[in-house]
């Protein structure tokens, strides 16, 4: 789903922010308790003591650009190529060096209203560019941030050429239509409203105002609803007609491809467009463009200044902090210093700093807030743009704490390590793991092309990020002091608190009420994929082969599997293991346990205090984290393969030795219980919550969630009871793929973990039948003052055993699979535009199986996106779909499948979870077969079987209006 960069939400420790996507979201396991984490990219050290002859003995590339090659075309497009022969799979990206940045208010969201326009269909295509990009298998979407707009897509190699054409196409030839612009403003109006629910973005929006008065960094990426309500055609064309051209754009191609001939085919395909007529930029893409007529006499800022000049945020020495008291959940403080821009010579010091500050349990804000039980969480980024930058801190409140004095000891903090300064050993640890947190981010080629456009657009040079780190190595402790004094100043300094007003959430009854609906909104005709078809560039959809490697299967004595496939493409490991102890084990009066155990593994062993064991992987950029989800517990490292070692040795310390300090669990108790909080704040995990809730009886392993009280319930002695009980080699899968040697690392699992042992038989849970409801139920838990509401629809459905499997695959992705290309999609969103998202899915677990569609919504959208979607499923249930869209539905899980086994994180999981579930490891490869050989038949055989839009649970999670004008 296209959008724009949010960095109000999650802060992440990447030098530029537009490596705060996240682009590869793979869900282990489903219906969870919790999101699947994204992966924590980690870190390298050069220590020969610690060098393993586990490894082929490589090196990393001298520079990540070491093989890019820089072309510039007569009508002045940049193209940035680099080949990366490990699959065949490429990725296309164009990168407009325009975003929020080329802004002011009234016209506040433009250049994400454009993006949003640029999908929807040229002069020579009026198409939803969205179906053409599925029909080829691309991996495609969009975002928009404060210095550039960017559009990619990700694919078997033998369709370069066509998302190529594409891309040029739209650079010159999209459309803005009345219709299709008052549509999608609703669509963007949604998105916005989603991020209205979120405290912690209204948070941020008023500190950065206030930071930056007078500059579009000040203004929200995404724009307002005020401003977006009062886009026309004519204002977004000229934004298209100014900012849209080869000369202030970028094509980024990394993959599987010959640079000469493709270079070639660029010429050929993006040669002939022109370049922006002399002064249609004014002064140039660094220049803020006056968008509208009516705000001439009060441009904000002055078109006639350079943008550097107006970057300078504003001081606010003695100003008090900004409040906002409004309905939410829990207490936030956010702090916000102003930085130079990312050219600036101080960058890698800041960067240094930061992680010495925030990264870690060992970290000085961590040990300050978080350790003495002030702060639930407290993370932090340093944001370095084309004008200007910004470090972000960010506390949530431990549960009764007062903001100001958390405010106070975060100053004290801070103080405190200007006046005694920080250590060799944390500054080493420091760039050990941001070092890593680069470079070990670059191993998928999206990513790769992510960081080329990044740093081309925001500091005019594609190797920045080499120069970059070569910086961060000769940072000192004294560097590290001199940037907090230089730029962590009271003086410089805008704080916000968020005061919650009330509790967001009104009790949910246990029986959900029931209502059958009326209304009758009529679905538009299906899509006709022959017109699909017809736009299509000229490609060759035969998929390339991909290298039959199978991992070689090994079993111990104990009972413990493992699965190792070696790779040496890059020095590197990923590791993916799973332990059958999920929640679904959670007694019912202390719902939450399995998680408790799993999130305190890492908190201290019979050796090992949390804090050496935090220190250990730090210093070594190991990343190790256990995630409980229903049906078991995900673990997910990642090291250099130097490192293998260690991280081996540490995750078999804590499965077999973890000794849960009560210290460390009454801290993550009180964590949890303000987690818990927010979490109910969120329509998206209300309406799951209610939605699994209404599916699943009492008693059924689904039902349980954990409550205040639950948590309150969990002793230690459960948490160890449960962890002997449930944590066992038997029930244990590693998988890794990376550069070692397969012998060697055999043998030194064998040796972590050969004496796991068995004791008795492996406990086992039986899974009794859930009835589908008899008619629809309509369940509506009102969350007061939200801007955003979210629905849950579906029921029961099929395991992963299930023959119609593959089928119903197949079915989703024409049902719902994409949000711009499935039925769903087409109608809910991009025709009525009532939904920015809309998905559906078959989560098809080991011992169970739920259908569901979910979408967000604005409040007085929901009915009328509700009644939409059940005539779509009443179509397809009764009529069926089309061979052409079955033919379309394969080709695109065949080359997403394809493509995603391009990314060692999705690689590693597929091999694991295939484990889990008893599957032939030829199913790695074995699966696109299958997917192929469905037949229309089976597909609407899987339509009549499984939709039932009379038989669903509907629930929506929003504002009380809905319970005023509940479903009917």
């Amino acid at each position: 789903m296209y959008g724009f960069s949010k960095f109000y939400f999650k802060f992440y420790k990447y030098p530029l922010p537009l490596l705060l996507l996240s682009l590869w979201l793979v869900a282990v396991f489903l219906l969870s308790d919790r999101p699947a984490h994204s992966q924590h990219p980690v870190i390298f050290t050069n220590k020969e003591k610690y060098q393993s002859t586990l490894l082929a003995k490589r090196r990393m590339p001298s520079t990540l650009t070491e093989n890019v090659r820089k072309t510039v075309l007569e009508n002045g497009l940049t193209v940035l190529t680099k080949e990366v022969h490990t699959a065949p799979v490429v990725t296309v990206q164009v990168w407009y060096k325009v975003g929020s940045r080329n802004e002011e208010p009234g016209v506040n969201g433009i250049a994400h209203q454009l993006e949003h326009m640029m999908f929807k269909g040229t002069r020579n295509r009026p198409i939803q560019f969205g179906r053409l990009f599925s029909a080829l298998g691309s991996d495609s979407n969009a975002f928009t941030s404060y210095d550039q707009t960017a559009y990619y897509g990700t694919v078997e190699r033998n369709k370069l050429k066509a998302l190529l054409v594409l891309e040029a196409d739209r650079m010159q030839n999209s459309q803005i239509e009345p219709e299709q612009l008052a549509s999608e403003k609703r669509v963007v109006i949604s998105e916005l409203q989603g991020y209205e629910n979120s405290p912690e973005y209204r948070l941020n929006r008023a500190v950065m105002q206030a930071v930056f008065p007078n500059h579009a960094y000040g203004l929200p990426v995404g724009g307002t609803k005020a401003d977006v309500e009062k886009f026309e055609v004519e204002q977004v064309e000229k934004y298209y007609r100014n900012f849209y051209s080869p000369d202030n754009a970028v094509l980024v191609i990394v993959g599987d491809f010959q640079t000469a001939n493709t270079l070639e085919t660029i010429k050929e395909v993006f040669g002939k467009l022109p370049r922006q007529e002399a002064g249609g930029r004014g002064q140039g893409a660094g220049v803020i463009f006056p968008l509208s007529p009516s705000l001439s006499t009060q441009h904000w800022p002055n078109p006639s200044y350079p943008l550097t000049a107006l970057a300078q945020p504003k001081l606010s020495a003695n100003n008090p902090p900004i409040v906002l008291r409004e309905p939410g959940a829990g207490r936030l403080l956010q702090v916000v210093y102003p930085l130079p821009d990312a050219n600036q010579p101080d960058v890698p010091a800041l960067d240094v700093m930061d992680y010495i500050l925030t990264e870690g349990r060992n970290s000085r804000l961590y040990q300050a807030l978080v350790e003495s039980g002030l702060a639930s969480e407290v993370t932090a980024s340093v944001t370095s743009l084309r004008e200007s930058g910004w470090y972000e801190v960010l506390v949530t409140a431990g549960s009764k704490q007062d903001l100001k004095k958390i405010d106070s000891m975060l100053s004290s903090a801070i103080a405190n390590v200007a006046e005694k300064g920080v250590t060799s050993e944390e500054v080493e640890r420091a760039k050990t793991q941001l070092t890593a947190d680069v470079i070990l981010s670059n191993r998928d080629i999206t990513s790769q092309g992510m960081r080329l456009g990044t740093d081309e657009t925001t500091v005019g040079d594609y190797s920045y990020t080499d120069r970059y780190l070569a910086a961060v190595r000769l940072v000192k402790s004294a560097d590290v002091v001199a940037v907090i004094n230089k730029y962590l100043t009271k003086e410089a300094r805008t704080v916000g608190f968020f005061e919650p007003t009330q509790k967001r959430i009104t009790e949910v009854a246990d029986k959900p009420d029931s209502a059958q609906t009326t209304e009758n909104f009529s679905a538009g005709a299906p899509v006709l994929f022959s017109e699909v078809i017809k736009y299509l560039p000229p490609v060759d959809l035969a998929t390339d082969a991909i290298a039959q490697v199978l991992p070689d299967e090994f079993k111990f004595t104990n009972g413990l599997r493992i699965l190792l496939l070696p790779d040496r493409s890059t020095p590197t490991v990923t590791l993916s293991g799973y332990i059958q102890a999920g929640t679904e084990f959670d007694p019912d009066n202390r719902a939450g346990l399995a998680a408790f155990v799993a999130d305190n593994l890492l908190n201290g062993t019979n050796s090992k205090d949390v804090f050496t064991i935090a220190k250990v992987l730090g210093e070594r950029g190991a990343s190790l984290d256990f995630q409980a989800y229903r049906e078991g517990v995900h673990i997910e490292g990642d090291s250099l393969a130097l490192d293998l070692p260690i991280l081996l040795e540490i995750l078999a310390d804590v499965v077999k030795n973890s000794n849960f300090p009560v210290k460390e669990l009454e801290l993550h108790r009180q964590q949890t219980l303000t987690e818990l909080q927010l979490e109910l704040d969120e329509p998206s995990e209300v309406a799951r919550r209610v939605f699994v809730q209404s599916i699943y009886p009492k008693k059924h392993p689904l039902h349980t969630f954990p409550t205040d009280e639950s948590l309150q319930q969990i002793q230690r002695q459960d948490v160890i009871d449960f962890k002997a009980k449930h944590y066992r080699p038997d029930t244990t899968v590693l998988a890794l793929v990376g550069d070692f040697d397969l012998d060697k690392v055999r043998s030194l699992i064998k040796n972590k973990f050969g004496d796991w042992e068995v004791n008795g038989k492996a406990p086992t849970l039986k899974y009794p039948p859930v009835a589908m409801p008899e008619k629809i139920v309509s369940v509506n838990p009102v969350l007061p003052d939200k801007a955003q509401a979210v629905t849950y629809m579906g029921y029961t459905g099929i395991n992963r055993y299930d023959p119609r499997f593959h089928a119903a695959l197949v079915l989703n992705q024409i049902l719902g699979g994409d949000t711009l290309s499935s039925r769903l999609g087409s109608e809910v969103r991009d025709r009525q535009g009532l939904s920015y998202g809309i998905y559906s899915s078959f989560q098809a677990l080991k011992n169970v199986g739920t259908f569901l569609i979910e979408m967000q919504t604005s409040p007085q959208d929901s009915s009328k996106a509700i009644a939409s979607t059940r005539q779509i499923l009443q179509q397809i249930h009764q009529q069926g779909v089309t061979a052409l869209e079955v033919e379309t539905a394969k080709r695109t899980l065949i080359s997403n499948y394809n493509v995603s086994l391009a990314n060692p994180e999705e690689l590693t999981d597929r091999i694991l979870m295939n484990e889990v579930y008893g599957l032939d490891k030829v199913e790695l490869h074995s699966f696109t077969d299958k997917i192929q050989k469905v037949t229309l038949t089976q597909v609407n055989q899987a339509a009549r079987e499984l939709l039932h839009p009379d038989k669903i649970v509907v629930v929506t999670a929003g504002p009380s209006v809905l319970a005023e004008k509940s479903i009917r």
